[in-house]
């Protein structure tokens, strides 16, 4: 039951990073920023929260800081033609170095609210996202319009729309809902920021999508594995593996797992025409 529980608790915060990055990817830019915007949106809801005293209030905050993360990555890609991956990796590295220095800030002190979220409101919160996300992509003329900037934005701009500006909005929405992944991986637990909490979950996020095929409900899918696998070096840890097991060989196996199954899967989907290009 520890098990189960601790995946359930894991699988929120990266199942959401995995919605926000197949949005983006599906738009056509490559989400290589989901550190960046777990780690803003971590940082800026404890924040918030220890202003206003109100773990919503630091919600919201969390997911203003990862869209304005996620339209500066897209500012960058789309109108000041940076690669998607040199922004994303300068993004992550950026707000790493950022969030590390306003948190020594604080001193020994260090960034804590009384302000947080039952652990209960996590998975609902996924399982509605995605039923959302996959219908907004699926069923929408707004979701035709997100899907064919990433397949064909040559045909959008025929139609006399401007792909930039949907991809602008799709990325900026992207962020928020990653954003609000790190509001849950700060405010559903202990309800601090600690200097790189998110610990790479970002990336794995990434590898969800890809795993997950470029479909939201997969994305998330992908994520629930993923989380059991880093649940799984935790009841290791208890159980004691730790003292015949180096401890950096255990935090390795979720991206270890990770990469095995992106080698099972390769050729075996297809990412969006012009995600490439971006």
């Amino acid at each position: 039951m520890d098990f189960l529980a601790a995946t359930l608790r894991l699988w929120a915060p990266l199942g959401l990073a995995a919605l926000g990055g197949a949005l983006s990817e599906r738009v056509g830019v490559i989400a290589l920023g989901l550190e960046a915007k777990l780690l803003a949106g971590a940082y800026a809801a404890v924040s918030v929260a220890v202003l206003s005293g109100s773990a919503w209030l630091g919600a919201l905050g969390g997911m203003l800081a990862g869209a304005l993360v996620g339209l500066l990555h897209a500012s960058l890609v789309l109108f000041a033609r940076v690669p998607a991956v040199l922004s994303g990796v300068g993004l992550n590295l950026g707000l790493l170095g950022l969030t590390t220095f306003l948190l020594r800030a604080h001193g020994e002190a260090g960034l804590s609210t009384q302000a947080r979220f039952p652990a209960e409101v996590g998975i609902p919160l996924v399982i509605v996202l995605a039923g959302l996300t996959a219908f907004v992509l699926t069923k929408t003329p707004l979701g035709l319009r997100v899907r064919a900037c990433g397949e064909k934005p040559e045909a959008v701009r025929s139609a006399g729309l401007n792909p930039e500006k949907i991809r602008l909005g799709a990325v900026s929405a992207a962020g928020a809902l990653t954003g609000l992944g790190g509001v849950l991986l700060a405010l559903m637990g202990l309800g601090e920021f600690t200097e790189n909490m998110t610990s790479g979950r970002g990336y794995m996020a990434l590898a969800a999508v890809i795993l997950g095929r470029w479909n939201p409900l997969g994305a998330a899918g992908a994520a629930l594995l993923f989380a059991a696998g880093d649940a799984l070096v935790g009841t290791l840890q208890n159980a004691g593996l730790a003292r015949t097991l180096p401890p950096d060989l255990l935090q390795l196996l979720p991206y270890i797992a990770a990469l095995l199954a992106l080698g099972l899967v390769k050729g075996r989907g297809r990412a969006p025409a012009a995600l490439s290009t971006t």
